[in-house]
């Protein structure tokens, strides 16, 4: 398979305005590069849905991009909106990766039940929420990692088979 190309979407107020450092940005960065992913392009949003919907139809529609991470919006405050920017571009929905993600992170905070990321495709790019601090992105990342390259696979309709992989 050819290399993965992934875009990061830190979505923050605090960063966005120079107040905070983008750890979580960062941990994605470093976890991809660890995969052997190719980080292609970086952006960083305020909590608006309007902006967060702009980065992930212009990187999907592109075809520059497999893989869409955001990173941050996804709780229960008021301003965190980044599931229903994603919700309102993809075209089909990947439950499992948010399902896996919110399951297998209870074994290392209860507060992963309050998270509210989703995945999905937009094209032929998956979109996938992660959590807005860098634990909780390596956590995250370490979860869906296995199943990644095999939706990218797909998604680019080369030959696959179902096997797992180890890793």
């Amino acid at each position: 398979m050819a290399e993965i190309r992934v875009a990061i979407l830190t979505v923050s107020d605090g960063v966005a305005a120079g107040r905070r450092e983008d750890l979580s940005g960062q941990a994605i960065r470093e976890v991809a590069t660890e995969a052997g992913w190719v980080v292609v392009d970086y952006r960083v949003v305020p909590d608006e849905a309007p902006l967060i919907m702009r980065a992930l139809r212009d990187w999907a529609d592109s075809r520059a991009v497999d893989v869409i991470l955001t990173t941050g919006g996804t709780g229960v405050a008021p301003r965190d909106v980044t599931p229903e920017a994603t919700a309102a571009v993809v075209e089909r929905p990947v439950p499992g990766l948010a399902e896996a993600i919110r399951l297998k992170s209870l074994e290392f905070t209860p507060f992963a039940m309050l998270s509210r990321g989703i995945a999905g495709i937009r094209g032929r790019t998956l979109i996938v929420n992660l959590p807005g601090n860098p634990q909780g992105v390596r956590q995250a990342l370490a979860i869906i990692r296995p199943a990644l390259p095999h939706a990218v696979g797909l998604l680019r309709e080369e030959p696959t088979d179902h096997r797992p992989h180890a890793h």
